[in-house]
């Protein structure tokens, strides 16, 4: 619940200091790198954690959106850990669709099914599963 809590009070303290939406030209709102990564968190933390699903049960989600680096950020630890190590590490980059994902998770069976939920998440869909 704190981690809820606090992933909650990052996204209420960038949506404060980033004012108004950017838009482009075309006047469409821009997709910035925080945007993308809080929309990424919420998504994992609901169909991950809130969800229930046993594949994740060990796990806890720690955000980072807050950088200041510009590469917001969220982690796995393990559960009741949250200053471990991070066993996985979904990062994005402000001003660039790009997204990172690394850390000892991928190398693990649970690897494709977290790749094929970010990509599908990464493309606007909000469903948990495929």
């Amino acid at each position: 619940m704190a981690v809820f809590a606090a992933l909650i009070f990052t996204l209420a303290l960038g949506a404060c200091a980033a004012g108004p939406a950017n838009q482009n030209q075309s006047g469409a709102t821009a997709d910035s790198g925080l945007d993308r990564m809080e929309r990424l968190a919420l998504t994992a933390n609901r169909c991950w954690f809130k969800s229930g699903d046993p594949a994740f049960a060990r796990y806890s989600l720690a955000p980072e959106l807050s950088s200041f680096s510009g590469r917001p950020r969220f982690l796995l630890v393990p559960r009741g850990q949250p200053e471990a190590r991070p066993l996985l590490v979904v990062e994005g980059e402000a001003g660039s669709a790009n997204v990172s994902v690394y850390g000892p998770l991928m190398n693990e069976a649970l690897a494709s099914r977290i790749d094929t939920d970010l990509t599908r998440w990464r493309a606007g869909a909000k469903t948990c599963s495929a």
